[in-house]
């Protein structure tokens, strides 16, 4: 039988991509056969040491070179960019499983989920751009949402506070803008990708929604409180809206979370 912590840590400290692919894929065939142990072997390795391909080149995100959509240049590297973060949100979801340990079985079972589902995301996008004459790695990219991984890798609450229910969270309130410019431009293959995409993404930030909540409630924490207090800490600035308020509380934010969001947003 193998071991989940073993296969996480393949993903995280080995750069290959198309391996990283395969072994995600692997891992939730074998939970759903039963053949997956999730007892806790270490010792865990510091975050600082997780490996990345070579390509595409990273950017500070104040570098990464801004396209209209209304271009086929504008639509690859529109397209590149959702690729990267699928991608590294395949880390993300690896990471969350692999750093925080002695949570319950489900926890580490729904954070395979997301990984096996953001590892589906990438290759859909890597395809399509394929289809447009081009490939992940030919353009530039940033790393910010590794930042924030790196900045809450002893903390749990911030994890899952800035990580699933910020960061990843953003993309609620953008996607369906999206969507609607390729519905404009006919771009049906476009819409029907990220169309995909946000119903798994309202998901994943669910789990993250529910993970928080639970850890506050042991910990006798006001989540509400909380995640505004851990947003102030770990995010610079405040997140900027406008916020997609019906498909944040689909995904588990109260009215109270998000009011505080559009307050000074």
């Amino acid at each position: 039988m193998e071991n989940i912590f073993t296969i996480a840590e393949f993903c995280l400290y080995h750069a290959d991509a198309e391996q990283k692919i395969k072994k995600t894929h692997h891992a939730r065939k074998l939970i759903e056969s039963d053949q997956l142990s999730f007892e806790s072997i270490g010792p865990v390795i510091s975050i600082g040491k997780t490996k990345f391909p070579d390509i595409p080149l990273l950017l500070a995100p104040r570098d990464m070179p801004r396209r209209r959509l209304n271009s086929a240049a504008g639509k690859i590297a529109f397209f590149h960019a959702l690729a990267h973060i699928e991608f590294l949100a395949i880390y993300l979801a690896w990471d969350i499983l692999y750093r925080f340990r002695g949570l319950p079985e489900k926890f580490y079972q729904d954070w395979l989920q997301v990984a096996d589902e953001e590892a589906q995301h990438f290759t859909l996008i890597r395809r399509h751009l394929l289809e447009m004459g081009a490939d992940y790695g030919d353009l530039p990219a940033h790393r910010g949402l590794w930042d924030h991984a790196e900045d809450t890798a002893d903390d749990i609450l911030a994890r899952l506070a800035i990580v699933p229910r910020c960061m990843e969270a953003r993309g609620l309130d953008i996607t369906p803008k999206m969507i609607e410019k390729f519905n404009s431009q006919d771009d049906q293959k476009s819409v029907k990708l990220l169309t995909r995409i946000l119903e798994d993404e309202v998901g994943h930030v669910k789990i993250g929604s529910y993970w928080f909540k639970k850890l506050c409630r042991q910990k006798h924490l006001n989540h509400e409180k909380k995640y505004a207090q851990l947003i102030e800490k770990f995010y610079v600035g405040k997140p900027k809206g406008p916020f997609n308020r019906e498909l944040r509380i689909i995904a588990g934010f109260s009215n109270a979370e998000i009011d505080w969001l559009e307050e000074g947003a």
